[in-house]
Protein backbone atom coordinates (compact mmCIF):
# COMPACT_ATOMS: atom_id res chain seq x y z
CA UNK A 1 0.00 0.00 0.00
CA UNK A 2 1.04 3.33 -0.97
CA UNK A 3 1.74 5.77 1.55
CA UNK A 4 0.76 9.10 1.37
CA UNK A 5 3.29 11.71 1.14
CA UNK A 6 2.55 15.01 4.31
CA UNK A 7 1.08 14.86 7.47
CA UNK A 8 -1.71 16.91 6.24
CA UNK A 9 -3.06 13.60 4.47
CA UNK A 10 -2.24 12.21 7.19
CA UNK A 11 -4.36 13.50 9.48
CA UNK A 12 -7.36 13.40 7.12
CA UNK A 13 -6.88 9.65 6.84
CA UNK A 14 -6.67 9.18 10.84
CA UNK A 15 -9.56 11.19 11.61
CA UNK A 16 -11.84 9.15 9.01
CA UNK A 17 -10.77 5.68 11.02
CA UNK A 18 -9.65 6.99 14.60
CA UNK A 19 -11.78 8.95 17.83
CA UNK A 20 -9.74 12.15 17.97
CA UNK A 21 -7.71 11.30 14.60
CA UNK A 22 -4.76 9.90 17.11
CA UNK A 23 -4.08 6.65 19.32
CA UNK A 24 -5.37 9.01 22.45
CA UNK A 25 -1.33 9.15 23.39
CA UNK A 26 -0.09 12.11 22.13
CA UNK A 27 -0.54 15.02 19.78
CA UNK A 28 -2.81 13.75 16.71
CA UNK A 29 -1.14 16.58 14.58
CA UNK A 30 2.78 15.21 14.31
CA UNK A 31 2.94 11.54 12.62
CA UNK A 32 6.84 10.35 13.23
CA UNK A 33 7.92 8.15 10.41
CA UNK A 34 11.04 6.91 11.61
CA UNK A 35 13.78 7.06 14.64
CA UNK A 36 17.47 6.69 14.85
CA UNK A 37 19.79 7.44 17.94
CA UNK A 38 18.54 10.86 19.69
CA UNK A 39 16.55 11.83 16.90
CA UNK A 40 12.85 11.16 14.74
CA UNK A 41 11.94 12.41 11.49
CA UNK A 42 8.13 13.15 10.62
CA UNK A 43 6.25 12.68 7.83
CA UNK A 44 7.65 15.53 6.14
CA UNK A 45 10.78 15.12 6.80
CA UNK A 46 11.02 17.82 9.72
CA UNK A 47 14.08 16.35 12.56
CA UNK A 48 13.50 16.47 15.97
CA UNK A 49 15.96 16.24 19.07
CA UNK A 50 13.60 13.39 20.51
CA UNK A 51 12.73 14.36 24.08
CA UNK A 52 10.03 11.66 24.58
CA UNK A 53 11.53 8.41 23.76
CA UNK A 54 8.42 6.62 23.28
CA UNK A 55 7.40 8.24 26.28
CA UNK A 56 10.51 6.60 27.79
CA UNK A 57 11.35 2.82 26.98
CA UNK A 58 13.91 4.23 24.40
CA UNK A 59 16.51 4.71 27.34
CA UNK A 60 19.41 3.65 24.66
CA UNK A 61 17.80 5.59 21.73
CA UNK A 62 16.34 4.42 18.32
CA UNK A 63 17.55 1.35 16.64
CA UNK A 64 20.65 0.54 19.18
CA UNK A 65 22.60 -1.71 16.90
CA UNK A 66 23.12 -4.84 19.41
CA UNK A 67 19.64 -4.43 20.59
CA UNK A 68 18.56 -5.03 16.52
CA UNK A 69 21.03 -7.56 16.15
CA UNK A 70 19.42 -9.17 18.96
CA UNK A 71 16.00 -8.90 17.82
CA UNK A 72 16.89 -9.79 14.06
CA UNK A 73 18.51 -12.60 15.42
CA UNK A 74 14.98 -13.83 17.14
CA UNK A 75 12.58 -12.93 14.89
CA UNK A 76 12.87 -16.28 12.06
CA UNK A 77 13.06 -18.66 15.60
CA UNK A 78 9.01 -17.16 15.60
CA UNK A 79 7.87 -13.74 16.59
CA UNK A 80 5.19 -15.22 19.97
CA UNK A 81 4.71 -18.59 21.65
CA UNK A 82 1.75 -18.16 24.29
CA UNK A 83 3.78 -20.64 25.88
CA UNK A 84 7.10 -20.79 27.95
CA UNK A 85 10.25 -19.26 26.57
CA UNK A 86 13.34 -19.69 27.50
CA UNK A 87 14.58 -15.87 26.93
CA UNK A 88 11.22 -14.64 29.03
CA UNK A 89 12.70 -17.10 31.90
CA UNK A 90 16.31 -15.40 31.71
CA UNK A 91 14.88 -12.09 31.42
CA UNK A 92 12.99 -12.93 34.96
CA UNK A 93 15.70 -14.03 36.70
CA UNK A 94 17.50 -10.59 35.57
CA UNK A 95 15.41 -8.36 37.10
CA UNK A 96 14.81 -10.27 40.25
CA UNK A 97 18.79 -9.98 40.84
CA UNK A 98 17.97 -6.27 39.80
CA UNK A 99 14.81 -5.11 41.40
CA UNK A 100 15.36 -4.79 45.41
CA UNK A 101 11.17 -6.38 46.01
CA UNK A 102 11.23 -8.93 43.03
CA UNK A 103 11.09 -12.33 44.42
CA UNK A 104 9.47 -13.63 41.42
CA UNK A 105 7.39 -11.75 38.91
CA UNK A 106 4.56 -11.83 36.34
CA UNK A 107 4.49 -10.99 32.70
CA UNK A 108 2.14 -8.32 31.19
CA UNK A 109 1.98 -6.72 27.95
CA UNK A 110 1.43 -3.01 29.55
CA UNK A 111 1.95 -0.79 32.47
CA UNK A 112 -0.88 -0.17 33.01
CA UNK A 113 -2.05 -3.58 33.10
CA UNK A 114 0.39 -4.48 35.66
CA UNK A 115 -1.12 -1.72 38.27
CA UNK A 116 -4.50 -3.47 37.60
CA UNK A 117 -2.79 -6.35 38.45
CA UNK A 118 -0.69 -5.38 41.35
CA UNK A 119 -4.08 -4.15 43.04
CA UNK A 120 -6.17 -7.14 42.54
CA UNK A 121 -2.84 -9.22 44.16
CA UNK A 122 -3.08 -6.44 46.93
CA UNK A 123 -7.24 -7.26 47.40
CA UNK A 124 -6.08 -11.29 46.86
CA UNK A 125 -3.52 -11.23 49.67
CA UNK A 126 -4.75 -8.89 52.31
CA UNK A 127 -8.82 -9.62 52.15
CA UNK A 128 -9.60 -6.18 51.80
CA UNK A 129 -11.21 -3.85 49.24
CA UNK A 130 -9.88 -0.41 49.56
CA UNK A 131 -6.91 1.07 47.44
CA UNK A 132 -5.05 4.29 48.72
CA UNK A 133 -3.80 6.42 45.80
CA UNK A 134 -2.14 9.64 45.54
CA UNK A 135 -4.59 12.87 43.74
CA UNK A 136 -2.59 13.32 40.46
CA UNK A 137 -0.82 9.46 40.30
CA UNK A 138 -0.76 7.44 36.89
CA UNK A 139 -1.17 4.36 37.16
CA UNK A 140 -2.69 3.44 33.80
CA UNK A 141 -6.23 2.97 32.56
CA UNK A 142 -8.62 0.65 34.90
CA UNK A 143 -10.92 2.26 36.96
CA UNK A 144 -8.78 2.17 39.98
CA UNK A 145 -6.36 4.20 38.07
CA UNK A 146 -8.87 6.33 36.62
CA UNK A 147 -9.94 8.04 39.98
CA UNK A 148 -8.41 11.57 40.57
CA UNK A 149 -5.48 11.28 38.28
CA UNK A 150 -5.94 14.81 36.38
CA UNK A 151 -8.68 16.15 38.31
CA UNK A 152 -10.34 19.99 37.34
CA UNK A 153 -13.07 18.97 40.16
CA UNK A 154 -10.44 19.46 43.38
CA UNK A 155 -12.48 17.64 46.11
CA UNK A 156 -12.09 17.14 49.77
CA UNK A 157 -9.68 14.27 50.74
CA UNK A 158 -10.20 11.46 49.87
CA UNK A 159 -13.19 11.50 48.02
CA UNK A 160 -12.27 10.05 44.78
CA UNK A 161 -13.37 12.06 41.20
CA UNK A 162 -13.61 9.54 38.39
CA UNK A 163 -11.32 11.10 35.23
CA UNK A 164 -13.36 9.22 32.78
CA UNK A 165 -17.04 8.35 31.99
CA UNK A 166 -18.08 4.48 32.14
CA UNK A 167 -16.85 3.71 35.46
CA UNK A 168 -19.32 2.76 38.54
CA UNK A 169 -19.77 4.74 41.37
CA UNK A 170 -18.86 1.79 43.42
CA UNK A 171 -15.32 2.21 42.07
CA UNK A 172 -15.18 5.29 43.84
CA UNK A 173 -16.12 4.14 47.25
CA UNK A 174 -13.32 2.01 47.30
CA UNK A 175 -10.75 4.52 46.54
CA UNK A 176 -9.16 6.51 48.89
CA UNK A 177 -7.53 9.52 47.64
CA UNK A 178 -4.61 11.09 49.30
CA UNK A 179 -2.24 14.07 48.70
CA UNK A 180 1.54 12.95 47.77
CA UNK A 181 4.32 14.38 49.93
CA UNK A 182 1.65 15.19 53.01
CA UNK A 183 3.05 12.83 55.87
CA UNK A 184 0.46 14.55 58.82
CA UNK A 185 -2.61 13.32 56.19
CA UNK A 186 -1.59 9.67 55.42
CA UNK A 187 -1.24 9.10 58.97
CA UNK A 188 -4.58 10.07 59.89
CA UNK A 189 -5.79 8.36 56.84
CA UNK A 190 -4.98 5.32 57.59
CA UNK A 191 -5.73 5.55 61.61
CA UNK A 192 -9.31 6.11 60.61
CA UNK A 193 -8.83 3.13 57.54
CA UNK A 194 -6.42 1.15 57.87
CA UNK A 195 -7.55 -2.26 58.69
CA UNK A 196 -9.85 -1.58 55.58
CA UNK A 197 -7.07 -0.70 53.29
CA UNK A 198 -5.28 -3.63 50.70
CA UNK A 199 -2.87 -1.57 49.41
CA UNK A 200 -1.48 1.75 48.82
CA UNK A 201 -0.34 2.57 45.19
CA UNK A 202 2.43 5.33 45.00
CA UNK A 203 4.69 6.58 41.86
CA UNK A 204 8.16 7.24 43.64
CA UNK A 205 8.68 10.26 41.74
CA UNK A 206 4.85 11.29 40.95
CA UNK A 207 4.78 11.97 37.07
CA UNK A 208 7.85 14.53 37.68
CA UNK A 209 7.56 15.45 41.66
CA UNK A 210 10.12 13.71 43.77
CA UNK A 211 9.32 12.21 47.27
CA UNK A 212 9.97 14.30 49.70
CA UNK A 213 12.69 13.18 52.37
CA UNK A 214 11.18 9.99 54.05
CA UNK A 215 7.87 10.05 52.80
CA UNK A 216 8.66 6.64 50.99
CA UNK A 217 9.65 5.19 54.16
CA UNK A 218 7.04 6.60 56.10
CA UNK A 219 5.04 4.32 53.62
CA UNK A 220 6.57 1.59 54.42
CA UNK A 221 6.42 1.80 58.17
CA UNK A 222 2.48 2.69 57.92
CA UNK A 223 2.02 -0.34 55.65
CA UNK A 224 3.58 -2.20 57.80
CA UNK A 225 1.67 -1.10 60.95
CA UNK A 226 -1.73 -2.09 59.11
CA UNK A 227 -0.62 -4.92 57.30
CA UNK A 228 -0.94 -3.29 53.87
CA UNK A 229 0.73 -4.21 50.63
CA UNK A 230 2.88 -1.13 49.15
CA UNK A 231 3.02 -0.95 45.80
CA UNK A 232 5.47 0.97 44.00
CA UNK A 233 4.56 1.84 40.42
CA UNK A 234 7.88 1.75 38.91
CA UNK A 235 6.92 1.49 35.48
CA UNK A 236 8.95 4.98 33.98
CA UNK A 237 11.37 4.80 36.86
CA UNK A 238 12.39 1.19 36.63
CA UNK A 239 15.93 0.68 35.07
CA UNK A 240 15.80 4.54 34.38
CA UNK A 241 16.55 6.15 37.85
CA UNK A 242 19.58 3.29 38.67
CA UNK A 243 19.03 -0.42 37.58
CA UNK A 244 17.27 -1.16 40.97
CA UNK A 245 15.11 1.63 39.70
CA UNK A 246 13.77 4.01 42.58
CA UNK A 247 13.93 1.75 44.72
CA UNK A 248 17.36 1.44 45.06
CA UNK A 249 18.22 4.91 44.84
CA UNK A 250 15.86 6.13 47.34
CA UNK A 251 16.76 2.82 49.50
CA UNK A 252 13.04 1.84 50.62
CA UNK A 253 11.19 -1.92 49.56
CA UNK A 254 8.08 -2.17 48.61
CA UNK A 255 5.97 -5.54 48.81
CA UNK A 256 5.16 -5.00 44.92
CA UNK A 257 6.13 -2.87 41.99
CA UNK A 258 5.03 -2.61 38.68
CA UNK A 259 7.64 -2.40 35.38
CA UNK A 260 7.30 -1.86 32.25
CA UNK A 261 8.77 0.69 29.48
CA UNK A 262 12.32 -0.29 29.53
CA UNK A 263 12.19 -4.13 30.21
CA UNK A 264 10.87 -4.69 26.76
CA UNK A 265 13.83 -2.51 24.89
CA UNK A 266 10.82 -1.10 22.92
CA UNK A 267 8.70 -3.97 22.52
CA UNK A 268 5.47 -4.31 24.43
CA UNK A 269 6.47 -5.87 27.78
CA UNK A 270 5.51 -5.54 31.70
CA UNK A 271 5.71 -6.89 34.64
CA UNK A 272 4.41 -6.80 38.12
CA UNK A 273 7.18 -8.50 40.65
CA UNK A 274 7.19 -9.14 44.31
CA UNK A 275 7.71 -10.84 47.28
CA UNK A 276 6.85 -14.38 47.36
CA UNK A 277 4.12 -14.92 49.24
CA UNK A 278 1.92 -12.41 47.02
CA UNK A 279 2.88 -13.36 43.92
CA UNK A 280 1.67 -17.09 45.06
CA UNK A 281 -2.27 -15.85 44.37
CA UNK A 282 -1.08 -16.13 40.82
CA UNK A 283 -0.58 -19.71 41.21
CA UNK A 284 -4.08 -21.78 41.75
CA UNK A 285 -1.68 -24.84 43.11
CA UNK A 286 -0.23 -22.74 46.28
CA UNK A 287 -3.14 -20.93 47.17
CA UNK A 288 -6.48 -22.84 46.63
CA UNK A 289 -9.30 -21.39 43.75
CA UNK A 290 -10.65 -19.45 46.32
CA UNK A 291 -7.93 -17.24 46.79
CA UNK A 292 -6.25 -17.59 42.92
CA UNK A 293 -5.55 -14.57 41.06
CA UNK A 294 -6.59 -15.64 37.54
CA UNK A 295 -4.43 -13.91 34.81
CA UNK A 296 -3.26 -14.39 31.15
CA UNK A 297 -2.12 -12.49 28.48
CA UNK A 298 -1.43 -13.74 24.39
CA UNK A 299 1.50 -11.72 24.54
CA UNK A 300 2.97 -11.88 28.04
CA UNK A 301 6.55 -12.69 27.94
CA UNK A 302 6.69 -11.85 24.36
CA UNK A 303 10.31 -13.83 23.17
CA UNK A 304 11.16 -10.47 20.68
CA UNK A 305 10.33 -8.17 23.80
CA UNK A 306 12.39 -10.48 26.07
CA UNK A 307 15.24 -10.90 23.88
CA UNK A 308 15.17 -6.86 23.58
CA UNK A 309 14.97 -6.04 26.78
CA UNK A 310 17.71 -8.57 27.92
CA UNK A 311 20.10 -6.93 25.25
CA UNK A 312 19.37 -3.42 26.68
CA UNK A 313 19.52 -4.01 30.21
CA UNK A 314 23.33 -5.76 29.60
CA UNK A 315 23.90 -2.57 28.04
CA UNK A 316 22.46 -0.67 31.24
CA UNK A 317 25.03 -2.96 33.56
CA UNK A 318 27.98 -1.45 31.44
CA UNK A 319 30.49 1.00 33.47
CA UNK A 320 29.04 4.67 33.46
CA UNK A 321 25.71 4.36 31.79
CA UNK A 322 24.03 5.66 34.73
CA UNK A 323 26.91 8.46 35.31
CA UNK A 324 26.16 9.29 31.98
CA UNK A 325 23.00 9.36 31.88
CA UNK A 326 22.77 11.51 35.04
CA UNK A 327 25.25 14.11 33.32
CA UNK A 328 23.43 14.27 30.17
CA UNK A 329 19.89 15.06 32.84
CA UNK A 330 21.72 17.85 34.23
CA UNK A 331 23.18 19.46 31.76
CA UNK A 332 19.39 20.16 29.93
CA UNK A 333 17.86 21.01 33.84
CA UNK A 334 20.82 23.47 33.88
CA UNK A 335 20.45 24.97 29.95
CA UNK A 336 16.56 25.25 30.69
CA UNK A 337 17.49 26.93 34.27
CA UNK A 338 19.80 29.56 32.95
CA UNK A 339 17.70 30.43 29.58
CA UNK A 340 14.76 31.43 31.79
CA UNK A 341 16.81 33.40 34.62
CA UNK A 342 18.19 35.62 32.14
CA UNK A 343 14.78 36.87 31.59
CA UNK A 344 13.89 36.77 35.31
CA UNK A 345 10.59 34.36 34.58
CA UNK A 346 9.66 32.16 37.59
CA UNK A 347 10.20 28.87 36.79
CA UNK A 348 10.99 25.58 39.37
CA UNK A 349 12.86 22.54 37.28
CA UNK A 350 11.13 19.98 38.86
CA UNK A 351 12.05 16.11 38.59
CA UNK A 352 15.21 13.74 38.75
CA UNK A 353 17.90 14.34 36.13
CA UNK A 354 16.78 11.09 34.21
CA UNK A 355 13.19 12.78 33.87
CA UNK A 356 11.87 16.06 34.57
CA UNK A 357 10.27 19.14 33.85
CA UNK A 358 9.94 23.00 34.13
CA UNK A 359 7.22 24.49 36.02
CA UNK A 360 6.44 27.93 35.42
CA UNK A 361 5.89 28.87 39.28
CA UNK A 362 7.62 30.98 42.12
CA UNK A 363 6.32 28.48 44.58
CA UNK A 364 8.16 24.92 45.81
CA UNK A 365 6.00 22.00 44.28
CA UNK A 366 5.69 19.15 45.71
CA UNK A 367 1.87 17.85 44.54
CA UNK A 368 -0.48 17.76 42.21
CA UNK A 369 -2.14 21.03 42.95
CA UNK A 370 0.86 22.67 43.06
CA UNK A 371 1.64 22.01 39.57
CA UNK A 372 -2.20 22.55 38.86
CA UNK A 373 -2.06 26.26 40.05
CA UNK A 374 1.49 26.74 38.34
CA UNK A 375 1.02 29.16 34.69
CA UNK A 376 0.28 26.38 32.72
CA UNK A 377 -0.44 28.58 29.47
CA UNK A 378 3.11 29.61 29.23
CA UNK A 379 4.52 26.14 29.66
CA UNK A 380 1.99 25.81 26.64
CA UNK A 381 3.61 28.40 24.66
CA UNK A 382 7.12 27.30 26.06
CA UNK A 383 6.83 24.06 24.45
CA UNK A 384 5.84 25.42 21.48
CA UNK A 385 8.66 27.20 20.47
CA UNK A 386 10.59 24.66 21.50
CA UNK A 387 8.90 22.30 18.83
CA UNK A 388 9.51 24.58 16.68
CA UNK A 389 13.12 24.81 17.53
CA UNK A 390 13.07 20.78 16.69
CA UNK A 391 12.63 19.71 20.45
CA UNK A 392 10.36 16.75 20.57
CA UNK A 393 8.68 16.08 24.07
CA UNK A 394 5.61 15.63 25.95
CA UNK A 395 3.26 18.46 27.68
CA UNK A 396 5.26 17.67 31.16
CA UNK A 397 7.85 15.71 30.60
CA UNK A 398 11.66 15.33 29.53
CA UNK A 399 13.51 12.37 29.12
CA UNK A 400 17.05 12.52 27.99
CA UNK A 401 18.43 9.15 26.73
CA UNK A 402 22.20 7.72 26.08
CA UNK A 403 22.23 8.74 22.78
CA UNK A 404 22.19 12.27 23.14
CA UNK A 405 25.07 13.92 21.22
CA UNK A 406 26.93 16.88 21.92
CA UNK A 407 25.30 18.08 18.67
CA UNK A 408 22.32 17.79 20.01
CA UNK A 409 23.38 19.23 23.60
CA UNK A 410 23.81 22.45 21.68
CA UNK A 411 20.82 22.60 19.59
CA UNK A 412 19.18 22.02 23.16
CA UNK A 413 20.67 25.10 24.63
CA UNK A 414 19.53 27.13 21.76
CA UNK A 415 16.10 26.12 21.67
CA UNK A 416 15.97 26.54 25.51
CA UNK A 417 17.26 30.42 24.83
CA UNK A 418 14.46 31.15 22.27
CA UNK A 419 11.99 29.63 23.98
CA UNK A 420 12.75 31.51 27.13
CA UNK A 421 13.34 34.74 24.85
CA UNK A 422 9.94 34.20 23.40
CA UNK A 423 7.58 34.15 26.47
CA UNK A 424 9.60 36.97 28.02
CA UNK A 425 8.07 39.45 25.15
Amino acid sequence: MLKSHTQQEWIARAQEVLPGGGFGNFDPSIFIREGKGSRVWDEDGNEYIDYLIGSGPMLLGHGHPEVLEAVFEQLPKGMTFFANNADAIELAEEICRAVPCAQQLRYVSSGGEADMYAIRAARAFTGRDKIVKFEGGYHGMSAEAQMSLAPTRLANFPQAVPDSAGIPDSVAAEMLIAPFNDPDYIRSLLAEWGDQVAGIIVEPLQRIIPPAPGFLQLLREEADKYGIVLIFDEVVTGFRFAYGGAQELYGVTPDLCTLGKIIGGGFPLAAIAGRADIMAHFDKAAVGADRWLMQLGTLSGNPVAAIAGLKTMEILRRDGQYTRLRDLGQQIMTMASDALQAHDIPHRIVGDQTLFEVVFTDADVSNYRDVLQSDTGRQASFNNVLRQEGLFKSAGKTYPCLALTETDLEQTRTAYMRAAEAIAT
